[in-house]
């Protein structure tokens, strides 16, 4: 067996991650070829936006499938870059425990979310290295510190990700996973604002709306990361009533005790259906707060004169939609893993969509892009 933290495979994983990132940047020089460093710098932004959301949706997919511990230790696997080096050891594990955290499969699926989140980590690196030189070449596009934020981001995301598998997928430690995704998603938006775009003449009661709504998005994201991380899913499976009742027993003091092991309480006893039937129906009731937020946003974008405000209503209602339609798939159809991975997607296609419309009508936002 391998210890929690193994770091020999290390070198191998960061010349992985070099060799993988080639690619996307290869296609970036080819695809700007001739263009400005800003232009170039530009194509990578959106590139790095695109990885970032798939690489949500697959560390979705590793955790809904169970494979979050596919791989005990951290950053390879027993040791290895690789499950091939890894064989026999993940062979014994599962000969061990046939259904548990450790087979091929999980393996698999485990360290590919790894190499994707290392390719993206090696992207941001390269994006804040030439920020910070056409900086200094007075050439640059948005102050330099949006990509330097973004590379701090990425590296603590790193140190999540070997805390949710040495912590043994504590609750606290993968929703916090969950949520600096999002983070690194948003910045990553935000500095895609600043190379296009239409400016939008946004009142200051709008823009505190829609920062008001955003807001309310990322706490019935938190509530949504923590339904999942601890199962909490199928603690009611019908709707919109939970276990025939509109009032089940519920234990709140033990469902939103940040810190604790899954599936456990603080004082090590089991995690009761009480508490994770809290855990369930706050998010339901925020996510009824959350859909007249976004309907009421998209009714007073609509009745805007402008038809560039009028516009932004349709995206709204659609995402606004899928998550309505999702979330209650995972309820009614017993958390099937489509319905989760597009209630994710769905989330993180949310988050991005209010990141831009207030870039676009926010004065302070593009102040800064400047430095």
């Amino acid at each position: 067996m391998s210890t929690l933290y193994d770091y020999r495979p290390l070198v191998q994983m960061a010349l992985l991650a070099v060799v993988l990132a080639a690619g996307p940047l290869a296609w970036v020089w080819v695809r700007s070829r001739g263009q400005t460093p800003t232009a170039r710098l530009r194509a990578l932004t959106f590139l790095t936006l695109f990885l970032t959301f798939d690489l949500i949706v697959f560390g979705a997919f590793t955790r809904l499938s169970d494979s979050g511990l596919g791989c005990p230790d951290w950053p390879g696997c027993y040791g290895s870059a690789s499950p091939i080096g890894a064989a026999a050891d993940i062979d014994a594990a599962q000969a061990v425990l046939p259904e548990g955290p450790v087979t091929p499969r999980k393996a698999w699926i485990e360290m590919i979310h790894r190499y994707l989140a290392a390719t993206v980590g090696v992207l941001i690196t390269v994006m804040a290295v030439m920020s910070v030189w056409q900086a200094w070449r007075r050439e640059a596009a948005l102050s330099p510190w949006w990509a330097i934020v973004t590379w701090v981001g990425v590296c603590l995301q790193g140190a999540f990700g070997a805390w949710t598998v040495t912590w043994k997928l504590y609750p606290l430690i993968v929703t916090g996973h969950l949520l600096g995704g999002l983070g690194l998603l948003v910045l990553l938006t935000a500095q895609s604002e600043a190379y296009g775009g239409k400016r939008l003449q946004l009142s200051p009661v709008l823009r505190r709306g829609i920062a008001a709504v955003f807001a309310l998005t990322v706490v019935q994201v938190a509530l949504g990361g923590w339904v999942s991380t601890n199962y909490a899913v199928l603690a009611c499976t019908e709707f919109p009533t939970c276990q025939g009742s509109w009032w089940p027993a519920m234990d709140f003091a033990n469902g939103f005790t940040p810190w604790r092991e899954l599936g456990r309480t603080a004082d090590g006893g089991y995690v009761s259906m009480p508490a994770l039937t809290a855990i369930h129906m706050v998010h339901r009731w925020g996510a009824g707060v959350v859909l007249a937020a976004l309907l009421g946003l998209a009714w007073v974008l609509w009745r805007h004169a402008a038809l560039q405000h009028r516009q932004w209503a349709h995206p709204l209602v659609a995402l606004a939609v899928w998550q309505l339609l999702s979330g209650l798939s995972n309820v009614v159809l017993g958390w099937p893993l489509a319905a989760a991975l597009a209630h994710t997607a769905g989330a993180a296609a949310l988050l991005s969509l209010l990141t831009v419309l207030w870039c676009r009508g926010a004065p302070a936002y593009n102040r800064t892009l400047h430095g």
